[in-house]
C-alpha cells in the first residue's frame, strides 16, 4: 500500500506521513469555544478530523485523539481585552457561566451524533486544567519570555522572536505586521509590544469566572489552553495539531510560540508541538465565511429542522455529511440549498447501489467474466485508498463510488444466468464497499425508495387501526379517550380531522 501523504501548513508543502513513534498516533484538534448552537462551520471541523482518526485507523495506527472544550479564557473579538464569549451569554441568559457550557456542549455533542461523528479520546474542558496551565505561565516567565503587568502576564513577542522567529505557522513577518504600531500602545497599555498576547489576564470586578494565581484573581488565556492540553495528553512533541484555517493566526501561531517557549532544549527541526499542522477550509456564504461571529451561520438545528431564511427544506445529518465530503477539507465550500439538495439526490443514489449491492448473490452461478467489471470492481479499494493517501481526497473517492455503481446496477439487473464477476473477487469488493461506506467515510444509507413505501404501508395499517379504536370510542361517547389519541397524535406530528366519512389524517 502507498504511503500517506500529507498537507503540513508548517512547511507549506505535501509530506509523507511519518509518526514520531508508530504505531501510535497524538492528534489534537481545537474544539468548540462552547457560548452558542454549534453551525456549519463547527460540523466541517470536526467532519475533517473525524476522516483523519477514521482513515489513520483504518490504515493500522492507534490513535489517540484529544479534541478540547473552551469554557474559559475566549474573549469577544478573539482578543485580550473584554468579556469572556460564555460570560456574556450566561448573563444574557441569567445562567452560570458552567450552566451555559454544558448546555452549549451537549447541544454540540447531539449534533455531531447526528453526522455520525466519533467522539474523540480525550475531550478536556480549559477549567479543568487551570493548575496545569498557571505552571506553563510560571515556566514561560523563568525562561524569560513573558511579564507581568498590573497583575497580567503576557507573552513577550519580540524576545521570542530574535530567539526563534516569530511567524513560522503563518508566514507573518513581525516587523512587517507592526510596522508603525508602537503608537498604538500609548494610553496606557500593558504591553511591551502589541503583539504581545495574554497568558493570564488579571480579573476585573465584574469577570464572573476567576482563579488564584501568583499574579493575583484571573483566567488563563484563550492560545495557553489549547498548547497545555494537547502536551499534557499526548507529550511535548506529538504528531498532528489540527483546526480551522482562521486560527492559523494568531491562534496556533501562538502555540507554537508558548511550546517552544516553555520548552527551549528542543531540536530545531521539532520546534513547536506538533509535527504536522492540518487545517481545513472555511463554509462560505455568498463568498463569505460562515460564523457566529459575522452573524451569518445558519446552525445545525436549524438544518435539521428547516427553520430558517435561506434553507428552502430541511436537511439529515447524513446528508450535510455527504455534502461536506464532496468537497476537499482544504478547499472553500460554499453553501447553497441547489449544491445540498445535489448532494442528497447523490447520497441516495449510493445508497441504492449499497442495497442492491447486498440482494445480489453470485453463489452457484456460472461465470462469464466481463472483464470490464472484473478489472472496474478488483481496483475498486486501491483505488479509493490511493485518493485517501493524497491528503484524505474524500471528493476523489466519492467521485471513484459513483463510477462503479453502473456495475453494481448491471450486477444487479442479472437476477439469472451466468455471472459477470468471479465471486471471490464480488465478495472481497462487497467487504470494501461497505468499509469505505462506513467505516472510513462514516455514511449511512439513506433510506430507500423500497424501505419508505414499506414504512409509509405499516403506519397506513397503524392510522386504520387507530382509526377504528377511536371511532369506537366516539360511538360510546368515550369523549376523554377519543381526545387523548388525538392529542397524543398531534404531539407525534400527525394531524388529525374529524369528517362524516371517518378520521382523516396527515403527518405534518
Amino acid at each position: 500500500m502507498k504511503s500517506l501523504v500529507v498537507y503540513n501548513t508548517l512547511s507549506r508543502k505535501k509530506e509523507i506521513f511519518e509518526p514520531l513513534n508508530p504505531p501510535f498516533v497524538g492528534l489534537y484538534v481545537c474544539g468548540p469555544t462552547v457560548y452558542g448552537d454549534p453551525h456549519l462551520g463547527h460540523a466541517r471541523s470536526a467532519l475533517t478530523f473525524d476522516i483523519v482518526f477514521r482513515y489513520l485507523k483504518h490504515k493500522g495506527f492507534r490513535v489517540r485523539y484529544v479534541r478540547n472544550i473552551t469554557d474559559v479564557g475566549h474573549l469577544v473579538g478573539d482578543a485580550d481585552e473584554g468579556e469572556s464569549k460564555v460570560e456574556k451569554k450566561a448573563r444574557l441568559e441569567k445562567l452560570e457561566p458552567m450552566e451555559v457550557a454544558q448546555h452549549y456542549f451537549n447541544n454540540y455533542i447531539e449534533c455531531l451524533n447526528a453526522l455520525n461523528i466519533l467522539r474523540p479520546s480525550i475531550e478536556p474542558r480549559a477549567t479543568g486544567h487551570i493548575i496545569e496551565q498557571i505552571e506553563a505561565v510560571e515556566k514561560i516567565l523563568q525562561n524569560g519570555y513573558a511579564y507581568e503587568s498590573n497583575g497580567s502576564v503576557y507573552f513577550d513577542v519580540e524576545k521570542y522572536d530574535k530567539d526563534f522567529g516569530y511567524g513560522e505557522l503563518s508566514g507573518r513577518d513581525l516587523e512587517n505586521m507592526m510596522a508603525g504600531s508602537r503608537e498604538d500602545l500609548e494610553g496606557g497599555s500593558e504591553k511591551k509590544h502589541p503583539a504581545d498576547f495574554a497568558l493570564w489576564k488579571k480579573a476585573d470586578p465584574t469577570h464572573i469566572m476567576r482563579w488564584n494565581s501568583p499574579w493575583g484573581e484571573g483566567f488563563p488565556g484563550w492560545h495557553l489552553e489549547c498548547t497545555v492540553m494537547s502536551t499534557k495528553y499526548l507529550g511535548t512533541k506529538y504528531d498532528i495539531h489540527g483546526g480551522g484555517m482562521d486560527l492559523i493566526f494568531p491562534h496556533h501561531e501562538a502555540e507554537i510560540a508558548q511550546s517552544n517557549a516553555c520548552n527551549c532544549n528542543a531540536p530545531k527541526e521539532l520546534h513547536g508541538e506538533a509535527k504536522y499542522w492540518f487545517h481545513n477550509n472555511m463554509i462560505t456564504l455568498n463568498g463569505q465565511k460562515m460564523g457566529k461571529s459575522l452573524g451569518n451561520a445558519i446552525d445545525l438545528y436549524q438544518f435539521f429542522s428547516g427553520d430558517h431564511p435561506l434553507l428552502e427544506k430541511s436537511y439529515t445529518g447524513m446528508n450535510i455529511r455527504f455534502f461536506m465530503l464532496q468537497a476537499h477539507y482544504r478547499s472553500t465550500l460554499d453553501f447553497s440549498n441547489e449544491a445540498l439538495q445535489a448532494s442528497e439526490k447523490g447520497l441516495k443514489r449510493i445508497s441504492d447501489g449499497l442495497q442492491r449491492l447486498d440482494e445480489i448473490n453470485p453463489d452457484g452461478r456460472p461465470l462469464a467474466v466481463n472483464t470490464d467489471f472484473e478489472e472496474n470492481i478488483s481496483t475498486f479499494m486501491a483505488d479509493c485508498e490511493a485518493q485517501l493517501n493524497d491528503d484524505f481526497h474524500t471528493a476523489k473517492t466519492i467521485a471513484r463510488i459513483f463510477e462503479v455503481l453502473p456495475v453494481i446496477n448491471q450486477l444487479h439487473a442479472q437476477k439469472s444466468g451466468p455471472f459477470a464477476v468471479n465471486p471471490d473477487t464480488f465478495n472481497q469488493f462487497k467487504a470494501d464497499f461497505h468499509t469505505l461506506f462506513t467505516d472510513i467515510l462514516g455514511l449511512q444509507a439513506e433510506e430507500s425508495a423500497a424501505g419508505s413505501s414499506q414504512q409509509n404501508e405499516t403506519l397506513a395499517g397503524l392510522m386504520d387501526l387507530i382509526g377504528e379504536l377511536r371511532a369506537t370510542a366516539r360511538q360510546e361517547k368515550n369523549w376523554g379517550v377519543s381526545d387523548k389519541i388525538r392529542d397524543k397524535l398531534n404531539e407525534l406530528n400527525i394531524e388529525v380531522k374529524d369528517t362524516p366519512e371517518g378520521m382523516e389524517w396527515k403527518v405534518g
